[in-house]
């Protein structure tokens, strides 16, 4: 199956510990192989196979205690 990568522009995270814990509750999810947390940039990307829906990744971000910026 092909690797997915899902972009998302993340607001609320200012330090190491923000980034630990997305990567903890993104990581949970089914399928996701990798979390990259750029905290200065505001990012995270997501890869996986199958990748999940942006609906559960972006819950799993809120849950995390951050805010998802939709284009």
């Amino acid at each position: 199956m092909t690797m997915q990568t899902l972009n998302l522009t993340v607001t609320g995270m200012s330090c190491d510990h923000c980034a630990t814990a997305i990567r903890g509750e993104v990581g949970k999810l089914p399928g996701v192989t990798e979390v990259e947390v750029d905290v200065a940039g505001g990012t995270v990307t997501v890869s996986g196979a199958p990748l999940p829906a942006q609906d559960s990744v972006a819950a799993a971000v809120e849950e995390a205690g951050y805010q998802v910026i939709t284009p």
